[in-house]
């Protein structure tokens, strides 16, 4: 069996034990840090993660219902491998959904609406600036989520937030080497104030801007377009 070649760093117990451990197997898996085709198991990940194999293998069940491992006959769980191609597909289909959505919820969104969006961007600036992935992926998708459930289309928001679960940003690493992840969560500020304003336009351009990263800056740390499949 593989075995994973990096140390996962121990989770803290403050949290929900599963939850916990599904968001940090799914950043592991999201950033590269638990690469395509590695075959883990969860007494193995447990051990890393300081807790029992229970909460993995829950977590790990979890995140092969969003197609991020699948599991392997008496071996423990395969991370999926996503091509090109595919993670271009889920890219255009949030660019089809997310941009115009965002427009629409402008004028939507009341004060204290803005004051709880603004917290969560507040923590993933924070999140960025202290390196820390994890607390970045999580802000972040609940940050989307947040202003998508103002289109009142629960369906909707769902898919947006599953699709954005299943993007692979393997170029994240490289950016808080980099130092430069702040400089992606600044935008979620900028966004906010546009819409705040009123501005539907500007706020459908940035998003598309944003979504774009996934396919660029965030994919592999530069602002170069990805090479894509036949």
């Amino acid at each position: 069996m593989n075995s994973p070649t990096r140390s996962l760093a121990p989770l803290s117990r403050a949290l929900n034990l599963r939850e916990s451990v599904t968001e940090k197997l799914r950043t592991a898996i999201v950033t590269g840090e638990l690469k395509e085709e590695e075959i883990v198991s969860a007494p193995a990940l447990g051990t890393m993660l300081g807790v029992s194999a229970t909460p993995v293998r829950e977590a790990m069940m979890d995140l092969a219902r969003e197609g991020l491992v699948e599991t392997v006959k008496n071996k423990g769980f395969r991370v999926t491998s996503v091509t090109d191609k595919e993670l271009d597909d889920i890219t255009e289909i949030r660019l089809l959904i997310e941009p115009p959505t965002v427009a629409r919820v402008v004028g939507s969104i009341p004060d204290e609406g803005f004051v709880e969006l603004r917290r969560l961007a507040d923590e993933c600036m924070a999140a960025a600036k202290a390196k820390d992935l994890n607390g970045y992926l999580a802000r972040d998708r609940e940050l989307h989520a947040g202003i998508l459930a103002y289109s009142t289309n629960q369906q909707l928001a769902e898919l947006a937030t599953s699709l954005r679960r299943r993007t692979r940003m393997y170029g994240l690493q490289a950016l808080v080497r980099q130092n430069k992840l702040a400089d992606s969560a600044r935008e979620h500020h900028i966004l906010l104030e546009l819409m705040q304003a009123g501005d539907v336009e500007g706020s459908r351009a940035l998003m598309n801007q944003h979504i774009g990263h996934a396919r660029g800056l965030w994919a592999r740390g530069t602002e170069e377009e990805s090479s894509r499949s036949e």
